[in-house]
């Protein structure tokens, strides 16, 4: 028996880029039925992110066109990664594997056959990597290759070059379901989850139309994000510093009173005031770090919902129930 696939698309404001990706979707869709790779139970399954255009009017309309179209809407604005969970936890009791993807046809469609196979062969979870970053400015470029090396050192498990285009099974997504924290940073919690995995390689695009609604401030937030939530060396870091700090202040004691009984001055003033200044420094850079994560737990402690939707292209009472955590 085949299996259903979803696939699940988040969107923020995105009429301009919709209407010409939603087609290379559903063809998508049909070109695997047509092909007996998955079942024709599969669907596209756009989520909305509160967006304040009209991409859920687009998403409603296609839902009435096409059965192969259907969609959910956030209450308001969460976030990409709370839209892709919400899509993923909506779609694991309805699919037997869910692709998620971004909408703006930057990722590489036809990399979903090889996803489809790779599931067939028993991989559970399969991570689309890009080959090459080109269409990236060179700025993003090697940032994201130095943010991928640093999380690497900090001890977070994070696939190279892979964002947020994968496949997941079902069983992958039942268990996924049993991480409840807020701060999302979903490439870096599917490793966690384990199962048999592999990966697929495509070629990046240009965006098809409109423009990115990734600022340079949220892309630094997801990055000091995936730092936070997945290592705490950084407050390991704040300790050695801390350590090495009082070993040199211990050595500074030792060298001024040993210099005042052998009868010598001790000028320094800007010596002193620039080690002042360094030292408040570090403290407040450590305050922040350890602040951060104080916030995160904050956050974690009250259990608040990662996502509400607000409307859905479907009635309930006709599907599966899905999973509103």
């Amino acid at each position: 028996m085949n299996p259903i696939l979803y696939i699940v698309i988040p969107c923020y404001n995105e009429e301009e880029v919709l209407p010409v990706t939603s087609v290379m979707f559903r063809d998508e869709i049909r070109d695997l039925i047509e092909k007996d790779k998955i079942s024709s139970e599969s669907r596209v399954l756009f989520v909305d992110d509160g967006s304040k255009d009209s991409t859920w009017q687009i998403i409603s309309s296609l839902a009435l066109e096409d059965p192969v179209f259907t969609g959910i809407r956030q209450s308001r604005n969460r976030g990409h990664q709370s839209s892709v969970l919400a899509g993923l936890m909506e779609a694991k009791d309805r699919a037997d594997i869910v692709i998620s993807i971004d909408c703006d046809g930057q990722d590489d469609v036809t990399a979903m056959e090889d996803m489809v196979d790779a599931y067939a062969d028993g991989c559970d979870i399969v991570y689309g990597i890009r080959s090459n970053r080109e269409s990236d400015t060179f700025f993003k470029r090697s940032s994201a290759q130095l943010y991928y090396k640093l999380l690497n050192a900090m001890g977070a498990e994070v696939v190279y070059n892979h964002a947020d285009y994968r496949l997941t099974s079902s069983k992958v997504l039942r268990e996924f379901a049993n991480f409840k924290e807020v701060n999302l940073y979903l490439r870096g919690m599917f490793p966690l989850v384990g199962f048999k995995s592999t990966s697929v390689y495509y070629e990046r695009h240009e965006r098809l139309a409109g423009s990115s609604h990734y600022s340079l401030a949220k892309m630094l937030g997801l990055a000091f994000d995936g730092i936070t939530s997945l290592s705490i060396k950084p407050i390991r870091m704040i300790a050695a510093i801390g350590a090495i700090m009082s070993f040199l202040s211990f050595i500074g004691i030792i060298w001024a009173v040993v210099d005042r009984f052998m009868g010598n001055t001790v000028p320094g003033w800007a010596s002193t005031v620039v080690i002042i200044f360094l030292t408040c420094g570090l403290q407040m850079l450590s305050l922040g770090v350890i602040g951060e994560y104080i916030g995160k737990i904050y956050m974690e402690s009250k259990h608040r919902p990662r996502y509400i939707i607000s409307e859905k292209t479907y009635d309930d009472a006709d599907e599966s129930p899905g999973d509103n955590n």
